[in-house]
């Protein structure tokens, strides 16, 4: 029996998505839930996935398709290639040898006599059966590598050779690559320029000594990891500080509905990670009631989604301010730009160790500019500014994040 797999609708109104990228080949062997295309629309790319086990058959190679056309097809009759039966007999056999102790030696000598490498995982095509089968035996795409056999120097004489006519030919060559936007990219343009001629933004600017924070985590992250499990990093920091400023400025968490102004009691902070598909901002939800350990292991968990692609709707929906890390590429000062609807974004920047003045005596400390660019139309500039301050006190002082961002005297004193 023939299955036919359709393409989905990956949300509301949207009735066109891209078929960016087929994971099998046509004529393959597939196996029942494995991922065998990517499907790109201009709000998440989504996983095509095989309902049945059998030989694929491909009917759209790519390109623009709507929703509900027909993909591929999928033989249920036809058989498991015998070559695919010898694979999966060799790979239960080598877990078999692995378990012995004297092969176990065996290997680990063969690892001491020759000097391996890390691989560019990125760069080595795996066939989802393959990967499949690492999956289930538990070996990586570096332990294939290094167990096939040493690099010689024939190997590469032999690379040298083959590759030094093309080289010659490329020498002062004059081309350029031409590839279609992705609906996701194209849909990415479209707000950004919304966002500047819709609203009226503004940025305002402030730095932040780190020295507190770096002290902490230099002295913690040992027993942060141990007992949670994940590192602590900077950005639950900042996470918190955020959520602890924005109850006390809530302009700051408003945005425009028409011709309301609506301001949740929930804080659910968007961060914007850069994946291969471009930026997106997944959201972690609720960060008010989290703890750090919590916040951090959020912040993996859609950072790892990010880097597979797997970024999805859910993860995309909502959100009520953004914070964005320009700092990890090096980014001494930047006006990010706003994530519609939302009335603000906070942009983080790199540490620089900058000379200060501290106490009348210039002193060496580490510090990063930040910025906060927001909707003028919402937020007027003193709840900007001091939403900012607040954020830098925070920082600087991280033990008011857990008194809601007042100090213990003027709790003390009801002040």
């Amino acid at each position: 029996m023939k299955v036919d797999i359709i393409i989905p609708s990956p949300g509301e109104s949207i009735t066109e998505v891209e078929l960016a990228n087929w994971l099998a080949a046509d004529g393959s062997w597939v196996e029942k839930d494995q991922e065998i295309a990517e499907i790109e629309s201009e709000k998440a790319t989504l996983p095509l996935m095989a309902s049945h086990s059998g030989i694929l058959s491909i009917k759209v190679q790519g390109g623009t398709v709507r929703i509900g056309e027909v993909a591929c097809t999928i033989d249920t009759d036809a058989k498991m290639p015998k070559e695919l039966d010898k694979v999966k007999e060799i790979a239960n056999a080598e877990e078999e040898s692995i378990e012995k102790p004297k092969e176990k030696i065996v290997v680990e000598e063969k690892k001491e006599s020759s000097k391996t490498f890390p691989t560019e995982k990125s760069r080595v095509k795996v066939t989802p059966l393959a990967q499949k089968i690492m999956d289930d035996k538990g070996f990586d795409v570096d332990d294939i590598i290094n167990g096939l056999r040493k690099i010689t120097s024939d190997d590469v004489n032999r690379f040298v050779e083959t590759n030094a006519s093309s080289t010659k030919n490329r020498v002062g060559e004059r081309s350029e690559e031409r590839l279609p936007m992705s609906q996701l990219r194209k849909k990415l343009s479209q707000r950004l320029v919304a966002v500047k001629n819709q609203t009226a933004m503004l940025t305002t600017f402030n730095e932040v000594d780190m020295s507190r924070i770096i002290t902490i985590r230099k002295e913690y992250q040992k027993f942060f990891q141990e007992k949670h499990g994940v590192k602590l990093g900077f950005m639950s920091f900042f996470t918190r500080a955020v959520v602890e400023a924005l109850k006390q400025y809530p302009m700051v968490n408003s945005f425009i509905d028409g011709d309301e102004i609506v301001t949740p009691n929930y804080y659910d902070i968007g961060i914007a990670v850069q994946t291969p598909k471009g930026l997106m901002v997944p959201v972690i939800r609720n960060v008010e009631d989290q703890s750090m350990a919590q916040t951090e292991s959020s912040i993996l968990e859609l950072a790892q989604k990010g880097e597979v692609g797997r970024i999805g709707l859910n993860d995309l929906t909502g959100g009520t301010f953004t914070i964005t890390n320009g700092g990890v590429f090096g980014s001494m000062l930047s006006t990010p730009i706003l994530n519609p609807p939302q009335s603000a974004i906070l942009g983080m920047h790199n540490i620089i160790e900058r000379p200060i003045a501290v106490n009348g005596k210039v002193e060496v400390r580490p510090m990063m500019y930040i910025a906060l660019s927001y909707d003028h139309r919402v937020i007027d500039g003193k709840d900007s500014v001091g939403f900012l301050v607040k954020v830098k006190q925070m920082l600087e002082n991280p033990e008011l994040i857990v008194l809601n961002g007042n100090r213990a005297e003027d709790l003390l004193l009801g002040l």
